[in-house]
């Protein structure tokens, strides 16, 4: 089964992610929204960036993640090559993110929404479908 893949919706974009674990779903969240968005050719040699992202449930905290990923890519720039998460506790995310300068500033997508956002227990893990306002 495909760690992500795209889901039609009326007005915006969206995509059901996968993962065995929560850092896994976060992980695979990531790519999902990368590849969403395009392709960005990479321009600089890697960096390694500290993330910490909180949020009050697994729900606010993938939406939290995924935004804090858009923004680096629109304000700075950056393309997130690897993704190094620990396993969430308490709410809280800690990740080392490697990235790459860009020299592409567009992105289509506009925000990470909460619209009808539940991340679920499945027999192979979690799944939660996430909704991308364009």
């Amino acid at each position: 089964m495909p760690s992500f893949e795209e889901v039609e919706h009326m007005a915006d974009r969206a995509f059901r992610v996968r993962g065995r674990n929560m850092a896994e779903l976060l992980e695979n969240g990531a790519r999902a929204l990368q590849a969403l968005n395009g392709p960005r050719p990479a321009e600089e040699p890697s960096a390694m960036r500290e993330i910490e992202v909180e949020g009050v449930d697994r729900e606010s905290l993938l939406v939290n993640w995924l935004n804090e990923i858009l923004y680096l890519e629109q304000a700075h720039q950056l393309v997130c090559d690897r993704f190094h998460i620990d396993e969430p506790k308490n709410d809280r995310l800690h990740a080392r993110v490697e990235t790459r300068k860009c020299n592409l500033s567009y992105t289509h997508i506009k925000a990470v929404t909460f619209h009808n956002l539940k991340i679920r227990e499945t027999p192979e893990g979690l799944e939660a479908e996430v909704v991308l306002d364009v």
